[in-house]
C-alpha cells in the first residue's frame, strides 16, 4: 500500500503531487529545493541553497522514521555544473555514513534555484 508522507518542517507541495510516497519500506522523495516552510527561496549562493535543500530532505526523512543513512540513491540537479565542487562541500557534511548513496548529477535550468534534488530511501535493517 502506498502512503503520501509530509513534514511539519517543510513547505506544502507547489502543485498537485506528494512530497514523498512510502511504499513497502521504501520512500520515494519528490524534488526538494531551497525553500523554507513559507515557500520562500532561501539564499542566493550554492552553499545556502544546498543547506536549505538538504535540511528539507533531512526533515522529511526524520519526520517519517528514516534518516540520511537510509538514502540509497540521490539525483542532484544544478543550475550550473560549475557549482559541483561547492555543492559537494555541503553535501559531504550531510552524507557521512558508509555506504554513501549512489548519485547522479545533472546540469539544467532550474528557474531561479541553484539546486534541487530527489532521492530513494530504503529503511535500514541494521545489517
Amino acid at each position: 500500500m502506498n502512503r503520501a508522507v509530509t513534514s511539519p518542517r517543510v513547505h506544502e507541495p507547489f502543485g498537485r503531487y506528494s512530497i514523498a510516497v512510502e511504499s513497502n519500506g521504501m520512500l520515494f522523495m519528490s524534488g526538494q529545493g531551497p525553500f523554507d516552510k513559507d515557500k520562500r527561496l532561501v539564499g542566493d549562493t550554492i552553499d545556502s541553497q544546498a543547506k536549505q535543500t538538504l535540511d528539507n530532505v533531512k526533515f522529511i526523512l526524520e519526520d517519517n522514521g528514516y534518516s540520511l543513512a537510509d538514502v540509497v540513491k540521490v539525483t542532484v540537479y544544478l543550475e550550473d555544473i560549475g557549482l559541483w565542487a561547492a555543492f559537494n562541500e555541503v553535501y559531504a557534511s550531510y552524507f557521512t555514513t558508509e555506504p554513501l548513496p549512489a548519485r547522479t548529477v545533472v546540469g539544467c535550468s532550474l528557474n531561479g534555484m541553484l539546486v534541487e534534488l530527489d532521492c530513494i530511501v530504503v529503511k535500514s535493517t541494521g545489517m
